[in-house]
């Protein structure tokens, strides 16, 4: 079986090298990029199981990067590194569809760990909780909105809205659970994996960029309400309402 193909783009040598030693002493095969521009050529000719993406760079950022490779790939893994206490960054990140970032300095074992967990939750392939068998639909309701989980994207009415692969998973989520209060450590292990060891501000930055999309009005939210203390609820229209769009 092929050993597991990690992409390292980071433009200081010192990271960059020590973070090829940690995960070739793992058995992971590992190219590097020194900048944007290379990451992207590399990832243009050559097949990769996950990304390790740092933000700040020469050339071409992570954040450019990061779009670039999702406007046409959506399942290979982006793990964004980021400087200690640069906020925006981690938004910023997760709204171009990254799918996780761990904050510099950080340690190897979390390091490994958070790989590991991400490499599991991609070959698992769907989003669905442990032991639920229920098929997520490709197009559905969620509200006034329509998602076209194939075509990732999200219409409003008149507007249509590029979705990332985990939004699509979070609504999917939301979407087979309507009307129950979910909590933040339930939708961060059906949609992040029992084994993220990230916080639940990583799930509350995606629920305030999908309100964006979703709600008439983001700031008063109708559809996805939050429940203080505990998580988020789905708000489903009446079943007179609401009349499930066929797959195709």
């Amino acid at each position: 079986m092929p050993s597991i193909h990690i992409l390292v783009v980071e433009d200081d040598a010192n990271i960059r090298a020590g973070l090829i030693d940690t995960l070739e002493s793992e058995g992971y095969r590992t190219t590097s990029a020194v900048n944007g521009e290379q990451a992207l050529a590399l990832f243009q000719q050559e097949s990769f199981d996950l990304i390790l993406l740092d933000i700040m760079m020469p050339k071409k950022s992570g954040y450019d990067v990061c779009r670039a490779i999702r406007s046409t790939n959506e399942t290979t893994p982006i793990v964004m590194l980021t400087a200690k206490g640069e906020e925006i960054d981690k938004v910023v990140g997760l709204q171009l569809g990254a799918d996780d970032y761990i904050t510099k300095p950080f340690g190897v074992h979390e390091l490994l760990a958070r790989i590991a967990a991400i490499l599991r939750r991609s070959r698992r392939g769907g989003v669905a909780e442990p032991g639920d068998n229920r098929k997520m639909p490709d197009r559905f309701s969620i509200g006034p909105a329509v998602v076209d989980a194939r075509q990732y994207l999200v219409r409003v009415g008149k507007k249509t809205f590029p979705l990332s692969a985990r939004e699509i998973q979070v609504l999917q989520f939301f979407h087979a659970h309507p009307n129950e209060v979910l909590s933040r450590d339930q939708l961060l292990n059906a949609v992040w994996g029992v084994h993220y060891l990230g916080t639940t501000r990583t799930l509350d930055q995606h629920l305030a960029q999908l309100r964006k999309k979703i709600e008439l009005r983001p700031d008063h939210p109708r559809i996805v309400t939050t429940v203080h203390g505990i998580g988020y609820r789905y708000n489903a229209p009446p079943l007179s309402e609401h009349k499930p769009h066929k797959g195709g």
